[in-house]
């Protein structure tokens, strides 16, 4: 006799107590994604793109609830039917009898049990399927691409829209049938009619069928599946490029078409089964599909790859290679111009020792040579336009330009926004933080070849604004360095500080309102914040909340279906601060095209240090730069202009029509600031490393490839970061002499070299040769020397390095500046500042020096012109600092970063004594033994870092520690000697 099976007895009130806990957990889980979604539908309203809301919420809708559905119907159905089944009478075995304590149990719970298993089973599906609402849209409404693979003949709209879809439909399929075969064998074995250990036939009739149908299902939609992997092949990896190899064409294809037509004869031979009443078909099937599959589709492709490819790979393997290079430059936009693309190859002929002469103050590249590092001078935008504590800018700044006075220049500039990091003392608490100090205010432009860290003359600053950029709204209610949120617009008496120590009450059309309780409750669950309820200035008449308030982050939620780029730039258009964001389409369905990580592509020394906003890391093999947005600082308003054609782009604008502006809307004073953005150009180079390259067999021997070269002065000092492109006002490459282009650049070192291979620049002024670029080639017989080893050289200079080891000495740091490579004449110009910045907390990057290389010349001094007039005689004699280095300098008396070098003469000009070049009084006596002292110390060190004695490094190093502190010491006590600016 059984034993009788426990059960557990639950009090009434017992009962009631978990409901009420089940209730309150599942209410609390719900309530933060209710919340959630409603702040981000009022969001939407704010911004009028609530249609973008309500298509993509209904899209996930309908898919949740369809695909839930048709699963839960699917797998429900055959698990009811699996029950339905079950035997009336089971033979009497041990097997059974375990079993039939657990069917006395869960019987007199059979609904709840099914009813709980059918709710997982819809929740699981619907949430996977809505999950995947872009591939859905993009299938509905693709557009054609009226370009065809070169091995299926398709459109590549198959590869992009519809064979994805198929993919998703087909793995939902295997899902539904997978499940319905595992749970109804489960329940045929809990109820009898499976039966593993009792004698006798495992199956009943009723569950044979059962099954049988199960597994045809199956097996049919494995031929599905064999059929649509013949397509996936353009994507295959098994070659030295992504798409079809040789393997892929002669073995995998056809097998996968015979695996194909072996499958629905098995598929049929399974319901044929079903009339010849043999459990054993479906079983053999199985096997027989799974050895041919191993045999015909995993060892036969492996044993061609590796008897007729492998010995003879670079010839078996170029026409595909040639597939993948076509497809790579149409999907990355790095067609040649010569099949009607948009990069153009050139042959540079450099003459390594070129004349000087070519450095004329006329030419646009030497007027408007940059010497400020948006990278570097942030901390002094700080010190000289910070100008109230809780100003700052972003540790990054932006390169423009502008025309002033009739004279077109690129610009360092910067948004003077609120750091709510910078608040100290009661201005932290909430009232302060969030109703009082909610706006940066102003925008901050210094000339890129002026030295405004020791001038201080700002093109554009202060509070109030002054300069030529005319704000007429200085407030700055949306950018990068905004706290989370701000509550502004409260009637009554101004509460928010302004910039000029003044109080103002917002009044643009920024912000969501806070007019009634809902919506206070919602943001106070939201930011678990109870003064949305408490405090005066929430609910006050005219209160809004603005959130989601950084550039990127808005067009990205505005735009979902877009890549964004790392960094936005502001401009000042219309009187106030705009916003402008590059944004992407991207695919990575390109047939042959070259699959990538956008974020390795895309990372740099920027990146690395934080800089700039990095990259996804996620698989693509097409972009295109089809949308400019901008972003207005004063309130918040997105625009997103079509910039260019795309059929990925159309295809996202019938899916939400409206939203995406034509180009001929963009206002002409928007255009007029537009630029290359630096992630594509990020991208395109890192492809054409390789991808230069015309011949397959060279590409695939990896002949002429071409790398990024490392950044010399990483920021954050990570060794082995690429160099990021920099942004320029110099001549076209191919037009010297002409009109100045604003242009992003950048060199390509030999793989596994530092020697210069070629330069990429690429026209960023919009009109009609935006985006043309130009590919520079050195000539390979010839060693030019890249930005590494020119870092280098700059180093190992015995005046520069005596000048570096003093300048990073006695509480202050050198900071390199970006090192600029740009062609002229029939070289390359090198340019690199330095700062040196006090150690101190209120120090900030001064520029000290500027060193400039031309051929085999190195110019050195105080100012870019006196570097580039240093060019002809070396940095023999520049002043280190006042009696330094003998007490010459060779820097010109002429001021300013145009001046014209001399010409090139055979011997060094005499240089001027220190005093009459500096128009300083002489040392006295004391100072200058410790300028001798401090000379000999450096000697000592050069010597020794030469013969790698590391006891004499060390002692020479502390010795011009020792001496430089006594020096400066000195210097801070001589009002005549003192070197700092003014």
């Amino acid at each position: 006799m059984r034993p009788e099976m426990p059960s557990i007895r639950v009090s009434r009130r017992g009962k009631i107590a978990i409901g009420v806990l089940i209730s309150l957990f599942v209410l609390l889980s719900v309530l933060g994604s209710l919340v959630r979604v409603y702040t981000d539908w009022l969001w939407f309203g704010e911004v009028h793109y609530r249609s973008v809301f309500s298509t993509i919420l209904w899209t996930r809708i309908v898919l949740f609830v369809v695909v839930g559905l048709v699963l839960t119907s699917i797998i429900g159905a055959n698990v009811f039917l699996a029950y339905r089944m079950r035997p009336p009478f089971r033979p009497i075995s041990q097997e059974q009898e375990n079993l039939e304590r657990y069917r006395v149990a869960l019987e007199p719970r059979k609904k709840l049990i099914f009813g709980a298993l059918v709710a997982i089973i819809f929740i699981a599906a619907g949430m996977s399927a809505q999950g995947n609402w872009q591939t859905w849209q993009l299938w509905r409404n693709g557009q054609s691409f009226g370009v065809q693979d070169p091995q299926f003949h398709r459109d590549i709209s198959f590869f992009a829209w519809d064979y994805p879809a198929y993919r998703l439909i087909l793995s939902f399929a295997f899902n539904a049938v997978i499940f319905s075969l595992l749970l109804s064998l489960a329940v045929h074995y809990l109820f009898g009619a499976f039966r593993i250990a009792t004698p006798g036939h495992k199956l009943t009739i009723s569950a044979r069928r059962h099954v049988t149908l199960l597994v045809f299902f199956f097996i049919a939609l494995k031929a599905c599946a064999y059929w649509l992997d013949r397509y996936g092949l353009v994507f295959s990896g098994r070659g030295k490029v992504t798409g079809a190899s040789y393997t892929d064409v002669n073995a995998s294809l056809p097998a996968k078409t015979i695996l194909f037509w072996v499958a629905v004869l098995i598929a049929l031979a399974v319901l044929a089964s079903l009339w010849l009443k043999s459990a054993q078909i479906p079983i053999i099937s199985f096997v027989v599909l799974l050895v041919l599959s191993i045999g015909i589709n995993g060892i036969y492709p492996a044993v061609v790859q590796q008897i007729t490819v492998k010995p003879n790979a670079s010839d078996k393997e170029a026409p595909y290679i040639s597939r993948n290079i076509q497809a790579t430059r149409q999907a990355y936009d790095i067609v040649t111009n010569t099949d009607g693309g948009n990069v153009t190859y050139e042959s540079y002929k450099v003459d390594t020792d070129p004349k000087t002469t070519a450095l004329s103050s006329t030419d646009p590249t030497i007027s408007n040579l940059r010497i400020l590092d948006p990278n570097v001078v942030s901390s002094t935008f700080s010190r000289f336009q910070q100008l109230r504590n809780q100003y700052g800018f972003p540790d990054k700044l932006d390169i423009d330009r502008y025309t002033v006075e009739n004279q077109t220049q690129d610009y360092v500039v910067g948004v003077r926004e609120l750091d709510q990091s910078k608040l100290t003392g009661n201005q932290t608490n909430w009232i302060n933080a969030h109703t009082f100090y909610t706006h940066g205010y102003g925008f901050v432009a210094a000339a890129a070849s002026s030295d405004v860290t020791n001038t201080k003359q700002f093109t554009e600053g202060d509070i109030p604004p002054t300069g030529p950029l005319t704000m007429t709204t200085p407030q700055v209610y949306y950018g990068e360095l905004l706290p989370n949120y701000s509550i502004v617009g409260a009637s009554g008496t101004p509460r928010e500080y302004d910039g000029a120590d003044v109080k103002t009450t917002y009044t643009g059309s920024g912000g969501v309102s806070l007019s009634n309780v809902f919506n206070r409750l919602a943001f106070g669950i939201k930011y678990r914040e109870a003064n949305f309820l408490l405090n005066n200035a929430a609910s006050a008449q005219g209160a809004k909340i603005m959130f989601n308030r950084d550039p990127r982050q808005r067009v990205k939620k505005v735009a979902p279906f877009l890549t964004v780029d790392g960094d936005p730039y502001p401009a000042v258009i219309g009187g106030r601060a705009q916003w402008i964001v590059d944004a992407y389409t991207t695919l990575a369905n390109y047939p042959y095209s070259e699959r990538q990580n956008l974020s390795d592509l895309t990372t740099d020394s920027l990146t690395a240090a934080n800089r700039t906003a990095a990259q996804a890391d996620s698989q693509v093999n097409y972009i295109r730069n089809s949308v400019k947005a901008t972003v207005d600082a004063y309130t918040g308003k997105v625009t997103l202009y079509q910039w260019r054609d795309d059929p990925v782009l159309s295809t996202w604008m019938k899916v939400f029509p409206g939203v995406v502006q034509p180009k001929s809307s963009m206002p002409a004073d928007v255009q007029a600031h537009v630029r290359y953005p630096q992630d594509l150009f990020e991208v395109q180079r890192k492809l054409l490393e390789q991808y230069h390259v015309d011949d397959p067999r060279q590409f695939y021997n990896v002949a002429d490839k071409w790398t990024v070269p490392n950044d010399p002065y990483p920021i954050n000092g990570t060794i082995g970061t690429a160099q990021p492109p920099y942004y320029a006002l110099a001549s076209a490459p191919a037009n010297e002499g002409g009109g100045a282009q604003f242009q992003l650049t950048t060199p390509m070192k030999v793989n596994n070299s530092t020697n210069l291979a070629a330069y990429l620049t690429v026209d960023s002024d919009p009109g009609p040769n935006y985006g043309k670029m130009t590919v520079l080639r050195v000539p390979t017989s010839t060693v030019i020397q890249g930005p590494e080893q020119i870092a280098n050289t700059f180093q190992t200079n015995t005046t520069i390095s005596r000048d570096l080891t003093l300048l990073d000495s006695g509480g202050s740091n050198v900071i390199h500046g970006n090192l600029l490579t740009l062609p002229i004449g029939s070289s390359f110009l090198y340019v690199e500042p330095l700062y040196v910045q006090g150690s101190g907390g209120n120090g900030y990057p001064i520029l000290q020096r500027v060193m400039v290389a031309y051929g085999d010349k190195i110019g050195y001094a105080d100012t870019l012109a006196g570097a580039l007039a240093n060019l002809n005689h070396g940095p023999v004699g520049v002043t280190v600092l006042n009696g330094l280095s003998g007490g010459t300098t060779t820097s010109p008396t002429s001021p300013g970063p145009s001046a014209s070098p001399p010409a090139s003469s055979s011997a060094p000009s005499p240089a001027p004594s220190a005093s009459a070049s500096t128009g300083t009084a002489p040392l006295p006596v004391g100072q200058q033994q410790l300028v001798a002292q401090l000379n000999s110390a450096l000697n000592r060190l050069q010597q020794a870092y030469r013969s790698g004695d590391l006891a004499a490094i060390g002692q020479a190093q502390a010795d011009v520690q020792r001496l430089s502190a006594q020096y400066l010491k000195g210097q801070s006590k001589s009002p005549s000697s003192s070197t700092s600016p003014k």
